[in-house]
């Protein structure tokens, strides 16, 4: 069985889809590339993929990972290139390894999130981010399926960062006039805190309020450095798996232009 890692998007207005929309979208990929997946066993086999960590339901993301099990293999970048296809443009597949690694889960412990604050100058944003990174705590609110729940938003935040955004994406959200933008690295943590989070402690803490809903990106996703504060490549573990391992055989045969030998010494020799 071979397992195949992939990263994929969620751009512009497909940010607005639900996980449960995106697995539609993707299992009908699945289907039309005639990917030759494994399934499940049971009274109702399903294909066998694995999500990790999706992004909420509104929030762009430019680093989502899945994991499907294949039955027979297929190269990484020829089905990348097929179920990208197949996929509605904003849902892009962009990245295809073969899993050569246990763990991908493991690997995601940090995300990087941008928030982009149309309305909001530079000034006040990081005099915001300023008074939130000095606070111990910062106790916010979320409603849950069991109802209010209070946590700390702070302790996840490993960094964040007020820039200028005055001049990114002008054409796309005119007439705004100033616009901050925030560059986070948040922990993965239990309760998850999310970026609206972040924008509820720096409420409670600066009254920072934008006068329109931030436009929140993922940009990265992976292992936490705790020294740089940085997240790092999970997939790149598998990508230098697959450089390191050894030429096969077929390969060897290849590279030489001889054939294999078969049960002892080759044709010819005494």
């Amino acid at each position: 069985m071979q397992r195949i890692r992939l990263r994929y998007t969620k751009r512009g207005r497909l940010r607005f889809t639900s996980h449960r929309d995106f697995q539609r979208a993707f299992e009908r990929a699945l289907r039309r590339s005639e990917v030759p997946m494994a399934y499940s066993a049971g009274f109702t086999p399903h294909p066998k993929v694995s999500y990790a960590n999706a992004a909420p339901t509104g929030t762009g993301s430019e680093a989502e990972f899945l994991e499907i099990a294949l039955t027979e293999p297929r190269d990484p970048a020829a089905l990348r290139e097929s179920l990208d296809a197949s996929m509605p443009d904003g849902l892009d597949i962009v990245e295809a390894v073969e899993a050569r690694t246990s763990g991908l889960a493991d690997r995601l412990t940090a995300s990087v999130w941008e928030l982009r604050l149309d309305g909001v100058g530079l000034p006040e944003a990081r005099q915001a981010v300023a008074a939130f990174l000095a606070a111990e705590t910062v106790e916010v609110e979320r409603r849950t399926k069991n109802g209010l729940r209070t946590f700390d938003a702070r302790a996840a935040v490993v960094r964040l960062e007020a820039l200028d955004g005055a001049f990114e994406g002008a054409a796309d959200r005119p007439g705004l006039g100033a616009c901050a933008i925030l560059r986070l690295v948040v922990r993965h943590s239990t309760p998850a805190v999310r970026p609206d989070d972040v924008l509820s402690g720096l409420r409670a803490t600066a009254d920072l309020a934008p006068p329109v809903p931030a436009a929140v990106t993922r940009l990265a996703q992976g292992l936490l450095n705790e020294e740089t504060g940085t997240v790092t490549d999970p997939l790149a573990p598998d990508r230098e798996a697959v450089t390191a391992a050894p030429p096969t055989a077929a390969g060897l045969t290849a590279a030489t232009g001889g054939s294999p030998a078969r049960g002892g010494a080759p044709e010819g020799s005494a």
